[in-house]
């Protein structure tokens, strides 16, 4: 009942409307959201780049309904790549390939993200496919695999998520391929037969795959807000001799931003997912819709930051939170 009223207030553009005019909810977005325009974006970015924070931008949104939308998407995508590269900002940017137009039809998504991937080559810059849900997981691995990689090999990546069953699969494909992998635990609420319905599960399923990325994979972003699975990498890389600069630790904007600054100090690298755009409200209601255990996740998170990271352990149940998913 909880998970279908929030999908159904998503798609409610009066409330929508509503939301955007009240100042505290627009505050509560601001920390998940770096505001509705590629300039407020770009400046959030700016302001992580200061704090040694490199970041991963993503314009809201997600299946679009026709074909000129879906170019338009691609449009602000390399309006986005234009405008890092004039800033000089070190960023690159993720994109799902249904707000590209997968959905419409895959010859379109794939002449959409091509033209945004060349032009992050020319800019020797870089894209990440985002992984949606499970329903997606074989038409962007296969897209991406057999119609992106051969021509864009440092200039695109992909997702994997450890809550599905599938993964480690996934990961020695990957390794053969030698491609980019961001590994994450997942946000979206799948049958008990497609994913493991136990956090247990999910986080043994997390670290053996980012054991295996990190030893066999090529630069793998390793996306948790879980202190225990950093310490673990860091343990990892120490013991098997696996040099900071092969990997990179990546969390979402506004959560744990007092961890994301510890591990800079300790000498790693971080990336931040940054969204933006004028879609902030239905993406938030849509990531909570689809693991209510999200909205504990944020809320718990805060919390930590506030106390230093001594709050109980219980409200890191909902993984690596709302985003994260395709992050």
């Amino acid at each position: 009942m909880f998970r279908t009223s929030l999908l159904y207030l998503s798609r409610q553009q009066g409330v929508f409307n509503f939301i955007r005019n009240v100042g505290i909810a627009r505050k509560m977005a601001s920390r998940f959201v770096a505001g509705e325009t590629i300039t407020s974006a770009l400046d959030a970015v700016e302001a992580l780049n200061a704090k040694g924070i490199s970041a991963s931008l993503d314009l809201l949104g997600e299946s679009v309904a026709n074909e000129a939308e879906a170019r338009e998407t691609g449009k602000q995508y390399l309006e986005i790549l234009d405008r890092i590269q004039q800033r000089n900002l070190n960023a690159n940017v993720s994109v799902k390939l249904t707000a590209l137009g997968q959905d419409i039809s895959d010859t379109l998504g794939v002449d959409v993200v091509r033209q945004v991937l060349t032009r992050a080559k020319q800019y020797e810059s870089f894209v990440r496919l985002d992984m949606e849900s499970s329903a997606y997981t074989d038409r962007t691995f296969d897209t991406f695999e057999q119609q992106l990689y051969q021509d864009f090999r440092d200039n695109v990546g992909i997702v994997l998520q450890s809550s599905l069953r599938r993964t480690l699969n996934d990961i020695d494909r990957a390794n053969r391929l030698q491609c980019r992998v961001r590994i994450c635990k997942g946000a979206y609420l799948e049958a008990p037969d497609v994913a493991f319905p136990d956090k247990a599960d999910v986080d043994k399923n997390y670290v053996t795959a980012m054991h295996q990325l990190m030893e066999h994979g090529r630069y793998p972003g390793i996306a948790t807000h879980d202190e225990a699975i950093i310490t673990e990498a860091q343990r990892f890389a120490k013991e098997k001799g696996i040099a900071s600069d092969r990997f990179e630790f990546q969390m979402l904007y506004g959560v744990r931003r007092d961890l994301q600054e510890r591990v800079v100090r300790d000498g790693y690298r971080m990336r931040v997912y940054v969204p933006f755009g004028t879609q902030w409200y239905p993406y938030l209601m849509r990531r909570l819709a689809e693991r209510p255990a999200n909205l504990a996740f944020m809320a718990g998170n805060i919390v930590k930051e506030m106390l230093g990271g001594s709050s109980s352990s219980a409200t890191q149940s909902a993984g690596n939170g709302a985003g994260n998913g395709s992050h």
